[in-house]
């Protein structure tokens, strides 16, 4: 039998995403582990499946304009696989044509020739076409996202985030400074590159030593804002309501210098499995995980045990627009209600880990959205109904002033 190309990889991973419930990152991370593609050939069906995802709009937008009448499916695929690989990446054409072809039965690689040819021949009136386009077309996003960002934001700003999600983001990481202090990090990392306004972190191109050594966690710098807000203290007792995959606790134990508790909790047994993984090779010795919904009631009796908390961290479940350059499909996945909807559940969990925080504790709210339903209406819903949290600080990345992913935390302060 033979071995399936990146190209293959790629389209099989696009129809999986097309026709099953699952989130793009775990369908290509699948399909890449089930290959047997060597490192330049994974990076390209990577590059393939994320780069068709990004651009969908602007791919059908031009088959429309290349071929007449219906297009079925799974025909649409191969012409988007060949279009991007054609307008956007620096690919060959012969090269992308051919294999492209290739991928198709027998009954339709002449149309899928024929069209890709077309495309070549008609590369820069197709290109003027787009660019006559409204946002919507031109950056592959749902109109109604755009609206609501020009409504918060402004044109020129909702534009520079339509192009700034588009972009294939670059891989940062925390020097975890439990095993490893930042010069010897930079001294065994020499493809690390330091980050002026953020010390604690590096880009990294290549993370695997690092992340096997416990000497960093991947994650983008705007995460170490709720943190930050929380400002832990060694000694102290601290519950993390949303913990998996472990990111912002193992920061957390890195403030607290691995002294005093950290409780993680999570609903799902197989994230508190990740969690535990991620927090032993990165070291920490001070956090205990226990499952926990908070939807549900009653509380697990082994939390309310280790209650009260001196300060509590609700990194909450959330639409996660701020960070759609990572999480490529879910502008697709995202309807206008989600965000009211959202809204509910994160209140819903602000008011279940209310009871475990002592008086005059702590606790911070954070998302990675940019919507105003899952930051200030919480925070004015939260203020509103629970009456004995006041707000102390706001802080937000926002990508297109920040150039980091987009991300919100608010301080309250328990009185009374």
């Amino acid at each position: 039998m033979a071995q399936i190309s990146a190209r293959g990889v790629a389209l099989a991973a696009l129809r999986s995403w097309r026709t099953k419930k699952e989130f793009a990152d775990a369908l290509i991370s699948r399909a890449l582990a089930n290959s047997a593609l060597q490192s330049a050939d994974r990076a390209f069906a990577l590059e393939l499946f994320y780069g068709v995802l990004r651009n969908l709009t602007l791919l059908d937008f031009w088959i429309g304009l290349l071929r007449s009448g219906r297009v079925d499916v799974d025909l649409r695929d191969l012409l988007r696989l060949g279009l991007y690989q054609l307008f956007v990446t620096n690919t060959p054409e012969h090269a992308a044509v051919n294999e492209t072809v290739e991928l198709a039965p027998k009954r339709q690689r002449a149309v899928v020739n024929a069209v890709l040819r077309a495309a070549i021949g008609k590369r820069q009136s197709l290109k003027e076409k787009a660019d006559q386009q409204p946002l919507e077309v031109q950056s592959s996003h749902p109109r109604f996202l755009i609206e609501r960002w020009q409504k918060q934001f402004g044109s020129s700003a909702t534009k520079a985030l339509c192009e700034w999600n588009n972009r294939t983001p670059p891989i940062y990481a925390r020097i975890n400074r439990l095993t490893i202090d930042r010069q010897s990090f930079l001294e065994q990392y020499r493809s690390a590159r330091s980050l002026s306004t953020v010390l604690n972190y590096v880009e990294l191109p290549a993370p695997a030593e690092g992340l096997a050594a416990g000497h960093c966690y991947v994650q983008d710098p705007s995460t170490a804002i709720a943190c930050e807000l929380l400002a832990p203290q060694p000694g102290e007792k601290i519950l993390d309501g949303c913990a998996a995959p472990g990111g912002k606790t193992g920061y957390l134990a890195e403030l607290m210098e691995n002294r005093g508790l950290i409780v993680a909790c999570d609903r799902e047994p197989a994230r508190l499995k990740l969690l535990e993984e991620n927090l032993a090779r990165l070291g920490v010795s001070i956090a205990k995980s226990i499952r926990q919904d908070w939807s549900r009631s009653p509380i697990s009796a082994r939390l309310v045990s280790e209650a009260p908390f001196d300060r509590v961290l609700v990194d909450a479940p959330c639409s996660n627009t701020g960070v759609m350059r990572r999480r490529v499909d879910v502008r697709w996945r995202l309807r206008p209600i989600d965000f009211q909807r959202m809204k509910n559940r994160q209140v819903e969990i602000v008011r279940a880990v209310l009871p475990l925080l002592k008086p005059n504790g702590v606790l911070v709210y954070s998302t990675c959205s940019l919507e105003p339903e899952e930051n200030a209406d919480v925070v004015r819903e939260v203020t509103r109904t629970m009456s004995i949290l006041r707000v102390e600080e706001e802080r937000r990345s926002l990508p297109f002033r920040d150039h980091f992913d987009g991300a919100f935390a608010v301080r309250f302060r328990r009185v009374g």
